[in-house]
């Protein structure tokens, strides 16, 4: 990774500020967020060239919080001593959908229980093991495309992003089931706007209420799942099953205690919309910026013809650079802090800003453009790199969604020629918490396989 000199940047306090939070944009927190989830880069930036590394902005639901853009302060926050800082209890308002056992709403000895629960399923050999089932699956979708067709790429790699998850991670084979299991998974994913509600319209109105309708569609993918669990607890061949599930069922903590059915429950959902929808956008972003940049998309071709990957993984790398999933992680302070500067009381929500660290001129030279050779040496720095978060809160899933990126680009790249249907790329927009392309990457085959 290249970096130069420090860019000039509004200057940050020279000694710890007491008493007050950073600065930051002034208005309604519902008008914040309608600017924002309709241009995220333009107003990140933009807000962080007028106040600085460290602004306040104050969200609906989410309320008030401290973005840093700082990459030493991120490593500080991303390494030692972190029991100060709450991820857990900063995505609270996840957990209507997640369940309160998910990795991701739990802190302290619960998330670390969990998280070692779930890495070895994530981790070397086992990730290499999906790549087949990846590539199978990507081999299908791709041989069904016929010159002419038009495609909505992101709804595409929605429906191929969910059928690895619910193979790989599920260990569910049967077409017909993994099709029931998307319909009812994606109903509820499709409504995760509910959880930005107010919280005096989180009632059950009945069905015609966001709420009621939600809640329906939750109790309708919880019975599905339930079932799979079941039936996976009294599979004969549990102990000889690689798939992400059974791994689980066999797993134990310290005191030789297994997962129960609602910790079962609430991490395969968080999989779900940890790696089935974010990583289907990131497929979606990826292919927007290959055919929009043909010297990119050629050189890649020709490597790949010749069996080198090298490339490949850099191209994955400057995407999630590029195009983030999402703008910004949360920790929840429980006692003072300093943060770049300032002296953050209790209670402050620290958000390191991703969709800003990556656009740093001092960290990435010609920032906005697309160039994977930033990443030929295959390094990256874990407080300048943050598609996946850092510290002990990094997503466990990071390799396996790489792994998928890699070897779906690989079998679209050498097995089809697609044309873009828009002339400019698709405007990043944000829908619920993700950055996504607001057309979807619209596209025409032009040649298929």
């Amino acid at each position: 990774m290249s970096a130069t000199a420090q860019a000039p940047s509004p200057p940050r306090p020279a000694a710890a500020m007491r008493g007050s939070l950073p600065p930051g944009p002034s208005g309604p927190a519902l008008w914040q967020f309608l600017q924002m989830a309709e241009r995220p880069f333009e107003k990140l930036l933009g807000w962080h060239a007028r106040y600085g590394d460290c602004f306040t902005i104050s969200w609906p639901v989410f309320g008030t919080g401290v973005y840093v853009a700082d990459p030493q302060a991120i490593r500080a926050l991303h390494t030692g001593d972190q029991s100060d800082l709450r991820a857990g209890e900063a995505n609270a308002p996840l957990g209507i959908m997640l369940g309160d056992r998910s990795v991701l709403v739990l802190d302290g000895a619960e998330h670390l229980r969990q998280r070692r629960l779930l890495l070895p399923p994530f981790q070397g050999s086992a990730v290499g093991a999906f790549r087949a089932v990846i590539r199978a699956v990507a081999e299908r979708e791709v041989a069904r495309w016929r010159p002419g067709d038009r495609l909505v790429l992101r709804e595409r790699m929605r429906e191929l992003t969910f059928e690895v998850i619910a193979r790989a991670v599920f260990g569910v084979e049967q077409s017909a089931r993994i099709e029931q299991l998307r319909r009812a998974l994606t109903a509820v994913i499709d409504m995760q706007y509910v959880g930005l509600l107010p919280r005096a319209m989180q009632r059950d109105f009945g069905l015609w209420s966001p709420w009621g309708a939600f809640q329906a569609r939750l109790r309708t993918a919880d019975d599905m799942l339930f079932e799979v669990i079941a039936e996976r607890r009294k599979a004969p061949d549990l102990d000889a099953r690689t798939d992400v599930l059974s791994l689980l069922l066999r797993a134990r903590d310290e005191d030789g205690e297994p997962m129960t059915d609602r910790e079962l429950r609430d991490e395969l959902v968080t999989m779900l919309v940890a790696g089935h929808e974010t990583t289907a956008t990131a497929l979606a972003f990826a292919f927007d910026l290959l055919y929009r940049h043909p010297a990119v998309l050629a050189r890649l071709r020709d490597e790949l013809s010749g069996g080198d990957r090298t490339y490949l993984d850099a191209v994955v790398t400057e995407t999630l650079r590029l195009r983030p999933i999402i703008d910004a992680n949360q920790r929840k302070l429980t006692r003072p802090r300093v943060v770049a500067g300032w002296e953050l009381p209790a209670g402050t929500t620290v958000l390191p800003l991703i969709a800003v660290v990556h656009r740093r001129e001092d960290l990435y030279p010609n920032a906005g453009q697309f160039r994977p050779e930033r990443f030929l040496d295959g390094r990256t720095e874990s407080y300048a790199w943050l598609p996946f978060g850092g510290g002990i809160r990094r997503c466990i899933g990071a390799a396996l969604a790489q792994a998928e990126m890699a070897e779906v680009i690989r079998t679209v790249v050498l097995g089809a020629e697609l044309r873009p249907l828009r002339e400019r790329p698709d405007p990043v927009v944000m829908r619920g918490i993700t950055l996504v392309p607001r057309h979807g990457v619209p596209v025409e085959v032009v040649r298929a396989a």
